[in-house]
């Protein structure tokens, strides 16, 4: 493989879906290389390769793949090992989870960005409840989601777990029992090498102060907690 068919991760630092696209790559110890945006100031190449504007995007030569799940489905079927089931039924229950991820993913930001408490509270109940969901399917002796074995369906709730646990340390979010089911699935991801690598080394910094800079509830609420 030349250089010029290295992946190139085109990244926002703060962004899940990215981070999922991260931990597969270090999973599958494929090369690649990061390229992080501002997507608020974006460089002007940025509408050409993402039509949607958004990331995660994947560029490899001239190829562009967009979308977080488009980009886990390529890089399952080009980079060992394999991270979906072979089982067509299994595959299809791992893709839909994964969906389901990306909607809890999605409350999470609107959650963690609420401008008031009935907005934030509203959507942290929500949460919790399709957390209480994705519990009632993940294997029963664990540690991951289907077993020992890491799937996609595991990297695309580490980023909701990071993010949570980030906040759970400074608000108490209260969202499931550390020593339950879903917190030893979250606990056994948080410890993985591949996730811990698929963020910038800074990113707890950066993700609380995007988080201060929204003038949301939970940021009164964590400087109320910090001038205790």
């Amino acid at each position: 493989m030349t250089t010029k068919h290295i992946p190139e991760l085109i990244s926002f630092n703060v962004c899940p879906f990215v981070q999922r696209s991260a931990i597969a790559l270090i999973e599958k110890n494929a090369k690649f290389t990061t390229t992080y945006i501002d997507l608020k100031n974006p460089p002007d190449w940025f509408a050409d390769v993402s039509p949607l504007g958004k990331v995660p995007v994947l560029r490899i030569g001239d190829a562009i793949i967009f979308e977080s799940a488009v980009i886990a489905e390529y890089l399952d079927e080009r980079y060992a090992p394999n991270l979906h089931p072979t089982n067509l039924i299994s595959k299809a229950h791992h893709r839909s989870w994964t969906e389901f991820a990306s909607d809890i993913t999605n409350n999470m930001f609107m959650m963690l960005y609420a401008k008031t408490e009935e907005s934030f509270k509203e959507l942290q109940s929500k949460i919790k409840k399709q957390l209480h969901q994705v519990e009632q399917v993940i294997d029963k002796q664990g540690p991951l989601f289907a077993g020992e074995h890491f799937s996609l369906v595991d990297a695309a709730y580490a980023p909701v777990f990071l993010r949570l646990d980030l906040v759970d340390q400074v608000y108490k979010l209260n969202l499931f029992e550390y020593e339950s089911r879903l917190g030893l699935w979250s606990s056994e991801l948080l410890k993985r090498n591949s996730v811990k690598a698929s963020v910038v080394d800074d990113f707890e910094e950066i993700f609380f102060s995007y988080n201060k800079n929204s003038g949301g509830y939970l940021a009164e609420q964590i400087a109320l907690n910090d001038q205790v």
